[in-house]
Order: C-alpha cells, then structure tokens, then sequence
C-alpha cells in the first residue's frame, strides 16, 4: 500500500487556522503533500494496477504535460496522481516523473493540469479521507518552469471543499471561474468493497447543504478564490460539469447526470443559474470535454452514440445511450447552438473521460483512459480544428491511439 498507516500531522498551511480545523474537524486529509519524485518502485509501470482520469496541458514553451490517477486496484484509498511528460509533440512519453502519494489511507485522484493566462502551469488533484468522506477538497501546486523536464512545484495549497474535474475557464473581464462540486453521493462509515475499508465516523464530513454544482471566481489570479454561485442540477452524483463564456458573456454550464448532459445558464456572471435541464447534446453518463479554441470556435469532446446525426442536424428527441465508447470530436462556430464536422478518435468499448488542450501552433491534444483495470492504457489524440471539420486526419504529424502509458502491473 502507498505510504505509512501513520496519522501522525504534517502541518498544516498558513491557511489554516485554529477555527478551521474546529469547522472541519482534524482529518488527515487536510495535510498538504507535496510533489515528489515518482523514484520509488511502487511507482513503476509494472507495480500498478489501475489508471484513469487523464488531464494534459501545453507548457508554454510547447512541452507536453499529462497527469492521471493510479494505484490500488480500482477507484479507492490506495490511489495518487501522477505526471509524465513528452517533448517531441505527443509522439513519446516519460514515465511518471512526479507524484502527490498521501498516506494511506488519505486518496489522491481527479487531477487537472492547466497553464492559464500568464504562462504558470498548475497541477490540481482532489484528496479525500478514504473512497469518498463527503467533502474531499481541491488542491494546487504551480510551476514557472513547465519546459523543465522535472519542474519545481510551489507547496501545495487546499483552494476548497469538493472535487474539480475540468480547467478553470477565464472570463473576458478576467475573472477566472473553477467548477468544483460537492457531490450529492453521501458516504457510508461501512463502504464495501476489497479497496473500500470502513470510513471511522469523525472522519466523514458530509453536510448535506454543502451539496451543489458549484462555481468559483477569483480575480487575483487564483490568489484567492471566493464560491460565486450554485447550479441546481437534477438526477447528478458525479457533477463533473464545466463553464464556458458565451461571446455575449453568457455563461453556459454543462455537467454529467445518469442520463447524459445536463445545462444551466448565467446572465449575471455566475451568481445566479437557470434551472438545470437536460441538454440536446447527446452522450454516455460520462465525462465529456468541452473549451474554446485560439480560433473562438467551441472543441466538443464526447461518446458518440448512433444518434448522433439526428442530434447534429437539430432533432431534440434522444434516446439514452451509456456505453463509453466512439469518442468523436465536433465543432461549433456559433457558441454550442449547432455543430459540425466529427473526428472519431478511438472507436472501442471503454474508451473515457477526455481532456485536452491546444499549443500556440494550434495543434490540438485530447487525451483518455482505456479500459482501467484490464487494459490501464492512457491514450492520445494530436489533430487539428481542420481535421475535426473534415472528420478525418489529413496532417503529416496527426496522430490517433498514441499510447501515453499503460500499466502493466500483475498483482502478484
């Protein structure tokens, strides 16, 4: 198992007071952990069993950066989050340089990357006291040097309550948004399961109005980050929602509900939504990606379901659809009201949960998991808007199923 079965405190950052802990009670899922090297053996490729979740991000100076969680053998207490890198524009992938790795049985999972605005590059992943304690919490790190083959990270710093599984998004007035929710799955002192162990009572932390699909602004440029607003979203367990900025400055909110996607919008910023509803776009009840390009056209990532062509050419009516399979790229050129094109990237059962980013030379990269416990691939997609447009690749240096890692590990 992934570190000691110590609880002992490792200090707590300034942030922190007295009060708080008293608020939040002295879980040791509240310890920073700060970024180490993945050096130790238990990290190899050959000693992991499960992986998922992938995000990936474009350094500034074009080195590529990808994060995923792993460890155990399925989504529970021995997981972290690790980092690998390539320089060569997707082609071939490092090992994992770097890990977050709490000590069991604190979980590591659900990180982002994300270069914003001004160059920085940060590195988010959720903590939690075991599988799921009812409040988990977001944290970052942040680096200058993304082009560094190894950067130095900043000590890491809880931003708050909950999980966040997309970008941040930057508003035309520059306020930045980060979609972080508090799930609605309330957890149990007795989870089953072989990776599951039982939760001791003072350390779940659910509040039942804390609950939400939640929006938060900050305008120092992740200094500090303030709650904005609350989505009402029906039929949601994992929200895994996003925002994008309309060009009338409309927010449009889209997040995972048991039957596919679900929307809300915004006027006034945030701090007020419509009530949410389920939206025509049609896909699995799985994660989906969705972000603006250089070119201000919208990059949707998602399942792709035989419904599809009624979808694209504006029939509403949508029979559901759950398997996570043809994750097919699409593109708007009038803010989500309709699409084009269609980019199948990976065809197969059990393809999920895209990411992606663009580099200043427009080349866009998604990247997903494959087959978690079995397979434990983490794939890439390079193309460009074009190609999504064509629906087929025409580049010299596109690629599909470019292979990021896979875990090999035998559990023996």
């Amino acid at each position: 198992m992934p570190g000691a079965s110590s609880f002992g405190r490792r200090g707590l950052p300034v942030l922190f007071s007295t009060l708080t802990l008293a608020m939040f009670g002295a879980s040791p899922a509240l310890d920073p952990v700060s970024v180490k090297r993945a050096a130790d053996g238990r990290y190899a490729d050959d000693q992991r069993l499960f992986q998922a979740v992938p995000g990936i991000a474009v350094g500034k100076g074009g080195r590529l950066w990808a994060t995923w969680y792993t460890g155990g053998k399925g989504e529970g207490p021995d997981n972290y989050v690790v980092l690998a890198t390539c320089a060569d524009g997707g082609r071939t992938w490092s090992r994992p340089v770097q890990v977050i790795d709490p000590e069991f049985p604190v979980r590591a999972y659900d990180a982002v990357l994300w270069r914003d605005p001004n160059g920085k590059l940060w590195w988010f992943h959720s903590q939690s006291y075991g599988s799921w304690d009812g409040r988990a919490g977001v944290w970052a790190v942040t680096t200058e040097n993304s082009d560094a083959p190894v950067p130095v990270w900043s000590s890491p710093r809880r931003i708050a309550d909950g999980i966040m599984m997309h970008k941040p998004t930057v508003t035309q007035g520059g306020r930045w948004l980060f979609p972080i929710a508090r799930w609605s799955l309330k957890p149990s002192p007795s989870m089953p399961g072989r990776t599951k162990p039982p939760i001791p009572n003072p350390h779940l932390a659910w509040d039942p109005d804390a609950v939400g699909t939640h929006i938060y602004r900050s305008d120092d440029a992740g200094l500090t980050l303030e709650r904005l607003g609350t989505a009402k979203i029906p039929d949601v367990h994992y929200d895994e929602h996003l925002v994008v900025e309309r060009r009338d400055r409309a927010l449009w909110l889209l997040a995972r509900t048991n039957a596919g996607i679900s929307e809300s919008f915004s006027a006034d910023g945030g701090v007020t939504w419509s009530p949410g509803k389920p939206s025509v776009i049609p896909n699995a009840p799985s994660r989906f990606f969705l972000r603006r390009l250089a070119s201000g056209n919208l990059l949707l990532v998602k399942h792709n379901p035989p419904m599809d062509q009624p979808w694209l050419v504006g029939d509403a009516v949508q029979p559901s659809w759950r398997q996570r399979s043809h994750l097919t790229a699409y593109l708007s050129e009038d803010d989500g009201a309709t699409w084009r094109g269609g980019l199948l990237l990976d065809e197969r059962l059990v393809v999920s949960y895209p990411d992606g980013d663009q580099g200043t030379d427009g080349v866009i990269y998604v990247i997903y998991d494959h087959n978690r416990e079995t397979d434990r691939e983490i794939l890439l997609a390079r193309f460009t808007e074009m190609e999504v447009r064509e629906g087929r690749l025409s580049q010299p240096n596109s690629r599909l199923r470019v292979l990021v890692n896979r875990a090999t590990g035998s559990g023996l």
